[in-house]
């Protein structure tokens, strides 16, 4: 094969977006003639698409080489910004600002309409946002907005307006902001801009979702970016982030066994080379854990995800409260809300601390927490917020003998998650009304409340919910005559456990984990572990 015939193929599989196929065809062309700085801007591409990293940064460097060397500045620049594209993306923010700089000075004083300044300007305008400075980014991405659109350049728009949208948001203008990030993926899913930079702006449109707790957006968009992945098998940027932003939407709408893959597959493709994402991931591996009763489990996992970067409250101190660690719990709660965190963080702090704070007997700390997420809900006036402050204000009615008040709330918040398609949470909300309708002395009610919420969260595997349930009830919440604990203990043995590791699991003794075992296989019917594993299979209980 000629030196022009695979640099046919590469050309052709770029554009098909078979990265590998482009690459290998490229760098074999390459190998018989130098390439020209179009066809290098392509290998730069592919090689960065496929992960790798180095060799892509060499590539563009040697473009920015060629291109300075005959004097073609403004081209020089372009690669400058890319090369700092890169970097910043891999963490690295002194070489990024190296090259900015570079690309700066390569640009000088020269005057006329330049598109490569617009991208210059883009990095600074993210670091005003980060800094607060958010009129200033404004004003700079809306230069390098006109600078895109009079150069015909949709890359520069896009990306101009995206940081646009994230310094809108936080200014707290969320309809104009979310309005700038609707119309950059508009753009991107009419496949207007580069792949290059597409994943990129799928994630931080995604990340500005996230930051003002709009989830249906947050929902509609990860669909968007997981299927524009999908598409393109041999892509190894982005696919990471995506599973991320898939666990934690699973996890939310009760599909845990999902999210758990999901969260999973994402801590593999984040850990090579390292992405402080990861950690994310494994938080939500925790949180299943906690849900499901693997106390050991959660903790492990906590403890990595706060190692890869990702603090482990609320999470960790609910699972304190769940063992029973009740002063542990409200220490460690305290200490979170004291600190300086991340605003996505706050409100799930918050809406721990007020279960906390009335676990422990502190019932106007917890309608201090409560108030605070109200406010948030207010300001931000978005439905998860909504529910999650009509929930702790249930929660703190309930605390102060106003069973009407509790009711109203509660209502509200059940609609909510409902709507939000959250069917723990919901059933969450549906104990705590089945306790206000007890309370007001309607028991029908309570009982079909009760009820619904046992049902909940027996197809979730809720076990720890499951448990609690039956104390607040008076009743057994079991399938086939199982109690509460038999249920945790037969969802450990279809999970494959000895009764030593059942025992670790649940705190219990060997002896009494036999006698489970036992006792369920009794109860069912059933002659062996692995016929009881059949059986929660078939009942949905795995």
């Amino acid at each position: 094969m000629t030196a022009n015939e695979a640099l046919d193929r590469g050309r052709l599989a770029f554009r098909r977006r078979a990265w590998a196929d482009a690459y290998r065809e490229l760098a074999a062309a390459d190998r018989h003639s130098p390439l020209a700085v179009d066809d290098l801007e392509l290998l730069a591409t592919a090689a960065h698409l496929l992960g790798h990293d180095d060799a892509s940064e060499a590539i563009w460097e040697r473009a920015h080489r060629e291109t300075a060397g005959r004097g073609d500045h403004e081209r020089a620049a372009r690669c400058a910004f890319w090369l700092a594209f890169g970097l910043l993306n891999r963490g690295q923010p002194a070489r990024t600002a190296g090259w900015l700089a570079k690309g700066r000075r390569q640009l000088g004083a020269r005057g006329g309409d330049c598109a490569e300044r617009g991208y210059l300007a883009v990095p600074e305008a993210v670091q005003h946002v980060e800094a607060g400075d958010c009129p200033r980014a404004i004003a700079e991405t809306q230069t390098a907005v006109e600078l895109g659109e009079r150069c015909g350049d949709p890359d520069l728009v896009a990306l101009a307006r995206c940081v646009q949208g994230r310094a809108r948001l936080r200014q707290g203008e969320t309809a104009v902001g979310m309005a700038l990030l609707d119309e950059v993926m508009v753009t991107v899913l009419a496949d207007e801009v580069s792949p290059a930079l597409a994943g990129n702006l799928y994630c931080t449109v995604i990340d500005g979702c996230q930051e003002v707790f709009d989830l249906l957006r947050a929902r509609e968009w990860t669909v968007a970016l997981t299927q524009w992945c999908e598409s393109q098998p041999d892509l190894v940027p982005y696919r990471g982030q995506c599973l991320v932003h898939r666990a934690e939407i699973m996890l939310l709408r009760g599909a845990w066994a999902e999210a758990a893959d999901a969260a999973r597959s994402a801590v593999e493709h984040l850990s090579r080379p390292p992405h402080p994402a990861a950690g994310a991931a494994l938080y939500v591996v925790a949180e299943l854990h906690r849900l499901r009763g693997e106390s050991a489990a959660a903790e492990a996992a906590y403890r990595e995800a706060n190692e890869r970067g990702r603090p482990p409250q609320p999470g960790l101190a609910r699972l304190r409260l769940a063992q029973g660690r009740r002063e542990a719990a409200r220490t460690a709660i305290q200490r979170a809300l004291g600190e300086p965190d991340d605003p996505a963080v706050r409100p799930a702090l918050l809406a721990a601390a007020v279960e906390i704070l009335l676990a422990t007997g502190d019932p106007a700390g917890a309608a201090r927490a409560a108030a605070e997420l109200s406010e948030l809900a207010a300001r931000l006036d978005m439905p998860l917020l909504r529910a999650m402050a009509a929930g702790c204000e249930g929660a703190t009615s309930q605390a102060d003998a106003r069973p009407s008040d509790a009711l109203i709330a509660l209502r509200r918040a059940g609609q909510l998650w409902h709507g939000l398609d959250a069917p723990y949470e919901a059933a969450r909300v549906r104990v705590r009304l089945a306790l206000a309708c007890r309370a007001a002395g309607d028991a029908d009610t309570a009982r079909l409340e009760f009820d619904a919420a046992g049902a909940a969260f027996a197809r979730l595997g809720a076990a720890p919910d499951l448990a609690e349930l039956a104390e607040l009830s008076g009743r057994a919440t079991g399938a086939g005559g199982l109690t509460v604990r038999e249920i945790e203990v037969l969802r450990l043995v279809a999970a494959g456990k000895s009764n030593r590791g059942i025992a670790a699991d649940l705190f219990l003794s060997e002896r009494t984990v036999a006698r489970h075992v036992s006792n369920i296989l009794a109860k069912l019917g059933l002659p062996s572990r692995s016929a009881a594993t059949a059986y929660a299979y078939e009942r949905g209980l795995v």
